[in-house]
C-alpha cells in the first residue's frame, strides 16, 4: 500500500498497532455480559460472565437502579450522571471503546475505562482507573464490550448455579 502523506502512514501503523494489540488482548481477557441484575441487602448484586461461567460484583444501591434502567433502555425524565459523561465524551469526540475489569484486591474490584478520541490530529487511546460498577454503567449505557482480566477470571467464584437457582425461583429464563 502507498502513503500519501505522513499522517496516512502514522494513522496505518496505528491501525496496525491496535489490532496488535487487540489480538493479545484476547488473550489477557475474557469478554463478559451482565446475565443477571437482582436487588440485595447492601445494594444490588451484578452477575458478570459467560454461558460457562458467571461472578457477582456487589454494587450500591443507586448504580444497579441505573445500569438497570440502562439494560432496559429506560426513558429518563433527565440526565443522569452517565449520561452527562457521555454527552461531555460527545462533545470532544471522546467515546467509550471498551471496559475491564482488572482485579480484586481486599474484596474491592478495580477496574479501566478505555477511551478513544479520534480528530483531526490523529487518535488518542486512554485507559482511566475507574469503579467497576461505573464501568458497567458507561459499557451498559453504550452498548460497548465489558471484558474481565483471564487472571481474575480464573480466580472468581463461578456462581452459575447460584444464578440459575434464581432464576427457576423467579420463573425466568437465560436469553442469552
Amino acid at each position: 500500500m502507498r502513503w500519501n502523506s505522513f499522517a496516512e502512514l502514522r494513522h496505518g501503523l496505528v491501525i496496525v498497532q491496535e489490532r496488535s494489540r487487540l489480538l493479545q488482548m484476547g488473550k489477557d481477557v475474557v469478554p463478559v455480559k451482565i446475565r443477571g441484575i437482582l436487588p440485595a441487602n447492601s445494594g444490588w448484586a451484578i452477575f458478570l460472565g459467560t454461558e460457562e461461567k458467571v461472578f457477582v460484583i456487589q454494587v450500591e444501591h443507586s448504580i444497579g437502579a441505573v445500569i438497570g434502567m440502562f439494560l432496559r433502555d429506560t426513558e429518563k425524565e433527565r440526565p443522569l450522571t452517565h449520561d452527562l459523561m457521555a454527552d461531555i465524551f460527545s462533545g470532544f469526540g471522546i467515546v467509550v471503546e471498551r471496559v475491564i475489569i482488572t482485579e480484586l484486591r481486599n474484596s474491592t474490584y478495580f477496574a479501566r475505562m478505555i477511551l478513544q478520541q479520534q480528530n483531526e490530529l490523529g487518535r488518542k487511546v486512554l485507559e482511566v482507573d475507574a469503579r467497576p460498577s461505573d464501568c458497567i454503567a458507561m459499557a451498559t449505557a453504550q452498548k460497548k464490550p465489558m471484558f474481565v482480566s483471564a487472571a481474575l477470571f480464573d480466580e472468581v467464584e463461578d456462581m452459575s448455579e447460584v444464578l440459575q437457582q434464581i432464576n427457576d425461583a423467579n420463573g425466568e429464563t437465560d436469553d442469552d
